[in-house]
């Protein structure tokens, strides 16, 4: 090799991301007839917006050089210790779940359990998850998490006001010792949809009767800890319905919502194992009453049965989702925090219930310390009754200690000019206390002393007398032997990323490298408060300003925000920046939002929580959307239409080559175009929504740009957009910013947006393209070797796809009775997770393979197919019997194939229908799961161990 030629290769990192090497890129191609991929793509992609890319050449990074560049940013942020609280606070990550957990694929790279049998790991983790909410709240039914406390509590908000039975109320109450910024996200959710935001001291309250919904902190944001059992009967005498967020660490010590009177219970399970990360993402919680559960957000895991009458998990009742309930939804909650909440409910599980308390008591124990300790000092503490967060009226002196606390390492929390706040937790030690009081001057406290004479100084009415985590689960796993043997049983149960091809359509489960997930645990970018002054969070600031400027260039817009924590929030703020615009014209009449027949189900679920009007068009017989139709309903509602929501390239995995013409009828029309940005991973490098026709859209960082689902979430939802919308992007109080807050925290799930970083830097320019190119590549090459065994249902006017394609069962289904069900529980037999199954077409399986995929991986996924087509042949010409075959029983279990055989087909056949299945072989827990019986037996927490006993 040439000197100059062997100066110039020193990124492995594309190759290393890019599945098919480049032999097997030029087979795949010369199967399709193209001699390279740029002449496929400009195949596939419409002439009117090839060449609208804008993306600037750079050289893409080699994996320690990039590290190396982030190390040096990272190194720009302060770490001192932050006592400011606010609804975040220190933690410890114990080691083992460090390890076995956050940082491992098995966990990591798994998609959402939409397929039970091959999800019982992380469901259970997931009941655990719930169980542990339940208990401690007192609440019978817990979900599987939400996106962060504010939003939870939004959630909170709309939940009391579709239940409740004032039916005349339009306020919603809300505590002023709520943090400050649930009580902006709480206004911003509120205002598209006409409620009011009444925000006052609720021991004050008199007429209660203006409020169907009502939101306590406990404990308060400042740190008391009032007795909310009177103002909540006088709330419920007026049939306001109350949400209590509360803190889970203190509910080992403090009396339950749930025993208190309260309907709801929202927070967050950060401070249970899950590092700041400058404000996440961390997962929220919500819980409730039994007979309110089928109008809970989120999603919820409950016990069922297996084919052979074995307990197994499934996501219950999703029949509430947005995805199938439409504008309709109860949220457009799409993906929660689940690996955050897995590690939460891990915390639990390694700690115990006693371990837990333990902690508690100790966090309280030294808030006593430090309050004495002051008190005697002088200083005015605020609080009689608190757990571990203080409020001090310091006066004049307040910014001068708090800069005082700068100067020797510490944050504490400026309430306002005239009071600080401090807020221990379980990283906190005496010493710490000790540095505390020294920040005040005069002589220090007798330690030995206050001990004799401190008590506990929570309120005595409210102290906890009932028991919580008395399942096995959370008794069990002490030693880290046994919880590194538990982890990894659940894991094994599971098919994640690490094991096989996830082909799901829209979903895009492709590589989330090592190289880019190791910066999530460094300490510089784990353990930063959200809150912290903005000279400490320098280098923060430098990652995401260069992170936009590259979203920008990625998708041609002009300005990014990255406060969205998910993809149904990045919804949600583009349609509020759209809703805003209009109304900064003075025409705020405009609220049709199109959106066409084959959208996502958060589409319209967003719509509608931005207090938009929804009206559905109609799409082809190709799948693309019907231009008569988009055009003679946009004209009809010329003078109210706000918007087009619109998937590019479209749901069914085509570029639809009207896009322009459809861009402009909106446009005419006094619209603005929402492209919604879930199938982006076949345009960067190519083509650019901004350059295009867009005014907005949402991109999935946990699809297109690397970071992992986790089992469904975390994810981030950041919005692109054109200048003139670029004022109504979200802001935060925090940054000074007007309101319109989206999220608790200023940038959303910060501590994973290097993830992304790492991503386009290693990538640069070229790799970005090739990355588009191949996942279209991989996509059609699917789609030719499987076209003579399925029909593919929709393409271009070329005869080839996008990204993914679309295989139609429902001639199957007719000739055989075997349902795209069936064949996607037969995959599991091969060791495969089902592509995306009857969306957006009932019948069809919606596959997806990603660039990152080998031409060896695609080639296992279609001999799998193919077999499986065979095998309904077998039941077509009546060779296999049309209710006992493999199909029709799958997955087979190692328990089931030990035992006395049946069946009219072979042990061989069910468990090992291909060859290569010998040496490498899944076996799935559970055979197919009841989801009827499992909705009919609602369980959503850890049954009892005798359950198991008598299944």
């Amino acid at each position: 090799m040439p000197i100059r030629t062997a100066l110039t290769t020193d990124n492995e990192f594309i190759a290393r991301h890019i599945g098919p090497s480049p032999s097997d890129i030029q087979a795949l191609l010369n199967t399709l007839g193209f001699d390279s991929l740029d002449a496929l793509t400009a195949a596939v992609i419409p002439a009117s917006i090839q060449g609208t890319s804008v993306l600037p050449p750079r050289q893409g990074q080699s994996e320690a050089d990039a590290l190396a560049a982030l190390k040096a940013i990272a190194g720009r942020n302060q770490l001192l210790k932050s006592w400011i609280g606010q609804g975040y606070y220190n933690t410890h990550t114990p080691a083992p779940i460090l390890r076995n957990l956050l940082e491992n694929p098995a966990w990591y790279t798994a998609y959402t359990p939409y397929q039970p049998e091959i999800s019982q790991g992380r469901l259970e983790a997931l009941l655990n998850f719930q169980t542990l909410v339940s208990d401690l709240t007192g609440l019978p039914i817990a979900n599987a998490s939400l996106l962060d406390e504010a939003t939870a509590a939004a959630e909170a908000m709309t939940f009391c006001k579709r239940l409740s039975k004032n039916k005349t109320a339009q306020a919603f109450f809300a505590s002023r010792h709520c943090h400050p910024q649930t009580l902006a996200v709480l206004r911003t959710r509120a205002e598209p949809l006409g409620i009011e935001v009444v925000v006052g001291d609720e021991r004050e309250l008199g007429d209660t009767s203006a409020f169907f919904g009502a939101l306590l902190q406990y404990p308060a944001s400042h740190g008391d800890v009032f007795d909310y059992q009177g103002v909540i009967e006088r709330l419920h005498s007026s049939q306001t319905l109350v949400a209590m967020a509360a803190d889970l660490l203190a509910l080992t010590l403090l009396a339950p919502p749930g025993e208190l009177g309260a309907d709801v219970a929202i927070g967050s399970a950060q401070r249970f194992g899950v590092p700041l990360g400058f404000g996440g993402p961390h997962a929220a919680y919500f819980s409730t009453r039994d007979g309110y559960k089928r109008d809970m957000p989120g999603r919820l895991v409950g016990v069922s049965i297996d084919r052979h009458g074995q307990p197994a998990y499934r996501l219950a009742m999703q029949t509430r989702e947005q995805h199938i309930r439409r504008e309709k939804a109860t949220s457009n909650i799409c993906t929660a925090q689940v690996l955050l909440a897995n590690i939460a409910s891990m915390f639990a599980v390694y700690h115990g219930p006693a371990g837990l308390k333990q902690i508690a008591e100790r966090t309280h124990a030294l808030t006593v310390l430090l309050a004495a300790g002051l008190a005697d000092m002088g200083e005015v503490v605020e609080q009689h009754t608190f757990f571990d967060t203080l409020t001090l009226r310091t006066g004049p002196r307040t910014a001068a200690l708090l800069a005082k606390a700068r100067g020797n390492g510490i944050n504490l929390r400026e309430v306002d000019a005239e009071r600080l706040g401090i807020s221990l937790d379980e990283t906190a030690r005496q010493a710490d206390v000790e540095a505390l009081w020294a920040l005040f001057g005069g002589p220090q406290p007798n330690v030995e002393a206050l001990l004799e004479r401190c008590d506990a100084r929570l309120p005595e009415g409210l102290r906890r007398q009932s028991a919580f985590l008395t399942h096995p689960v959370f008794n069990r796993y002490h030693s880290e032997t046994e919880l590194m043997r538990y982890l990894r049983k659940l894991a094994d149960k599971d098919l994640a990323l690490d094991r096989t091809m996830i082909p799901l359509g829209s979903c895009t489960m492709k590589l989330n490298a090592a190289s880019e997930m190791l910066p999530i645990t460094w300490a510089e970018f784990g353990n930063l408060h959200p809150f912290v002054p903005a000279e400490q969070a320098q280098g923060y600031q430098q990652m995401i300003d260069e992170l936009q400027t590259m979203l920008c260039q990625a998708t041609g817009y002009d300005a990014v925000s990255l406060q969205p924590n998910a993809g149904s929030q990045g919804e949600y703020a583009g349609l509020l920046a759209i809703r805003a615009y209009h109304h900064s014209r003075g025409e705020p009449q405009r609220d049709v939002c199109l959106i066409p027949s084959s959208a996502h189900g958060t589409n319209p679920a967003t719509a509608h929580m931005a207090g938009m009007r929804v009206v559905v068009t109609a799409c082809d017989a190709r799948g693309n959307v019907d231009i008569a139709d988009l055009r003679a309903k946009a004209e009809q509602h010329r003078e109210q239409l706000a918007a087009l929501m619109i998937t590019y390239p479209s749901t069914h995995g085509v570029f639809e080559e009207g896009i322009g013409q459809i861009c402009e009828i909106i446009h005419a029309n006094g619209g603005q175009v929402y492209i919604d940005g879930a199938n982006m991973n076949a345009m960067v490098g190519l083509c650019a929504p901004g350059k295009f026709g867009g005014d907005v859209s949402h991109l999935n960082l946990h699809k297109t740009f690397c970071i992992p689902h986790g089992g469904g979430g975390p994810g981030v939802g950041p919005i692109g957009v054109k200048a003139h919308l670029a004022p109504f992007l979200p802001g935060h109080g925090h940054l000074a910013q007007p309101a319109r807050a989206v999220a608790a925290a200023p940038f959303g799930s910060a501590s994973i947006l290097p993830i992304t970083w790492m991503y386009i830097r290693m990538m640069g320019s070229e790799g970005l393209k090739r990355a588009s190119q191949v996942a279209i590549l991989n996509a059609n090459y699917i789609a030719r070797r499987l076209e003579e065994h399925y029909p593919v249902l929709y393409t271009g006017s070329n005869g080839l796809v996008a990204h993914e394609c679309i295989l139609d069962l429902r001639p199957i289904k007719d000739s055989s009775g075997i349902s795209v069900d069936d064949v996607a529980k037969r995959l599991i037999d091969f060791g495969f997770h089902a592509p995306t199954m009857s969306f957006p077409v009932a019948g069809t399986l919606m596959i997806e393979p990603t660039e990152s995929e080998s031409r060896e991986e695609l080639d296992r996924f279609c001999d799998a197919m193919v077999r499986i087509r065979e095998e309904i042949r077998a039941v077509e010409a009546g060779t296999l019997d049309k209710d006992d075959n493999p199909l029709k029983n799958a997955p087979h279990t190692a328990a089931e194939l030990v035992k006395e055989w049946a069946h009219g087909y072979s042990r061989e056949q069910a468990a090992y229908p291909l060859p290569s299945l010998v040496q490498a072989k899944y076996w799935p827990p559970v055979g197919r799961v009841d989801n009827v019986y499992g909705d009919r037996n609602l369980v959503c927490a850890c049954p009892p161990i005798e359950a198991y006993q008598d299944a």
